[in-house]
């Protein structure tokens, strides 16, 4: 798994990725009577008779999009198997960021079903080892903007049933922030634009403190240069939002080496 940074510089958002022969399910599921579809995605060429170590990726505020599955296909690309999160229903699908941003603000407002959701879509991607080539056993969950926040609250609620959380540009904020830094039992790696608007220093700032004050054993913070929010999103071109090509390569990497990392010493 050496390749992904080069894959997502080159491929993403190209005709390349078509000539892989994925597997892209859409997979429907239930919570407290609400109706979800998540999506599985892998490269059924990268199997090679091996389980595939799996990612469950919670998307940006815009959910499970066109946009997204491009991003998860490019990760799957360096054999993981993907699980695209659907974290607001069938019937929630925003059109825009005043959509999103509400559609999300409701979630942020309820940190435990933010937490159920976010724990019913690892328990689902496990499920799906019985009929894929998928190992539950190395397992990891990522997050990009919201869903960036949404992987750390998934941490804060002590779950063990990912053996490792990956925040891209992600929200740092929580009001159990201080009180649940010591229900952290993984590994966090948590990638940040230094010159993020949207995640200011002080955000940054207190949420060193949570993970120091609750003697968390195992947490990363990488802040980048020249860096804002949304710098691995090649559709993101505002001040307070842009792409920025070094940071995205280098923050995939850093996620290469983060899972590699807890499955060679496991």
């Amino acid at each position: 798994m050496k390749q992904l940074a080069l894959l997502f510089l080159s491929v993403l958002g190209s005709a390349s990725l078509a000539s892989a022969d994925f597997i892209q399910k859409t997979i429907p599921y239930e919570l407290e009577g609400v109706h979800f579809e998540g999506t599985l995605i892998y490269d059924q060429a990268a199997t090679n008779s091996q389980p595939l170590p799996g990612i469950v990726m919670i998307p940006n505020w815009m959910g499970p999009t066109e946009n997204a599955f491009e991003k998860a296909r490019m990760v799957a690309r360096d054999n993981f198997a993907v699980f695209v999160a659907d974290m607001y229903s069938v019937n929630v699908r925003p059109s825009n960021s005043s959509e999103a941003g509400k559609t999300a603000g409701t979630l942020r407002s309820d940190r435990s079903m933010m937490r159920a959701r976010a724990q019913k879509a690892v328990d689902v991607f496990h499920a799906l080892a019985q009929e894929h080539p998928i190992n539950p056993d190395n397992t990891i969950a990522i997050g990009f903007c919201f869903g960036g926040g949404t992987v750390l609250e998934l941490a804060r609620s002590g779950t063990e049933s990912v053996q490792g959380v990956v925040s891209f540009h992600g929200d740092l904020k929580s009001p159990t922030l201080e009180s649940d830094a010591d229900q952290i039992k993984i590994p966090l790696l948590v990638l940040h634009g230094a010159d993020d608007p949207y995640v200011p220093q002080a955000d940054v700032a207190a949420f060193t403190a949570a993970m120091q004050a609750g003697e968390v054993d195992d947490w990363t913070l990488v802040q980048f240069s020249g860096a804002v929010h949304s710098f691995t999103n090649p559709d993101a071109n505002s001040d307070g939002s842009r792409y920025h090509p070094r940071t995205s390569q280098r923050a995939f990497e850093m996620l290469d080496h983060f899972a590699d990392a807890l499955w060679t010493t496991k």
